[in-house]
């Protein structure tokens, strides 16, 4: 059992820094000190992918496409929809007031339907920067980043600044690096420091690979739980191992 947060920093190679997480049901910020996790410096957002997912089939209602072939669209054709064709904006407002400026997406369902994405396509991954389109009074992703790096000790807090990392599928909208980076430095502009991101082209599952990391190296191998402990004691054994 380990943090998500250390795990996606396991897999680029660090032991410290900040984890930015956008996965499907939660989103998650963490940040990591010598492979200790920051419980005060630890924050969540409740806007992730399946309620990106949901948000977009209501945007596509909404607008002037072919009702049936939305309506006949499964959550799984949803989110193929969703990550082919929609993107994070850099520029959200100006993008809205532009109308026809970006070009539009066409996405074929499986039963042969054309769905026209406009600007759908930029709206859809919003709420992760603006909660408060999906009515939740939480800061965005970028201000939790920024709670999270102010709630680092002063003495770490530049190296922390130097190992933010993205991970999570919902965090692989084309632009969510960039805009993530272009918000967290206009939050600490002045503060003497060029914010970058590392977004693995992998990073959609850097948790999964950091645990593959983690678990094959000799000093981890006195927390696991083996075969047998399992099958003498069952599930439950987990609450005494750990």
């Amino acid at each position: 059992v380990a943090n998500t947060g250390f795990l996606s920093l396991c897999a680029h190679g660090r032991v410290t820094g900040l984890a930015v997480e956008a996965g499907a049901a939660l989103s998650h910020v963490t940040s990591v000190c010598g492979g200790q996790t920051l419980r005060k410096a630890t924050r969540c957002l409740g806007v992730a992918g399946d309620h990106l997912s949901r948000h977009l089939r209501r945007l596509l209602l909404e607008s002037p496409t072919e009702p049936s072939a939305l309506q006949a669209l499964t959550k799984k054709v949803l989110t193929q929809l969703k990550e082919q064709c929609c993107y994070v904006s850099l520029d959200y407002e100006g993008d809205l007031r532009e109308e026809g400026c970006h070009d539009p997406a066409r996405f074929q369902t499986p039963d042969g339907r054309w769905i026209t994405l406009g600007k759908e396509r930029f709206c859809c991954p919003e709420p992760l920067f603006r909660p408060e389109l999906l009515q939740h009074s939480c800061p965005g992703l970028h201000q939790l980043a920024g709670q999270s790096l102010q709630a680092v000790p002063k003495h770490i807090r530049r190296h922390v600044l130097g190992n933010i990392v993205l991970s999570g599928g919902s965090s692989m909208f084309p632009g969510f690096p960039e805009r993530m980076c272009l918000e967290l430095n206009f939050l600490f502009q002045g503060a003497g420091v060029q914010i970058d991101v590392l977004a693995n082209p992998k990073r959609g599952t850097a948790a999964w690979a950091g645990g593959s990391m983690a678990a094959s190296l000799t000093s981890f191998q006195h927390t696991w739980m083996t075969k047998g402990e399992y099958q003498e004691h069952g599930a439950e054994y987990v609450h005494t191992k750990f």
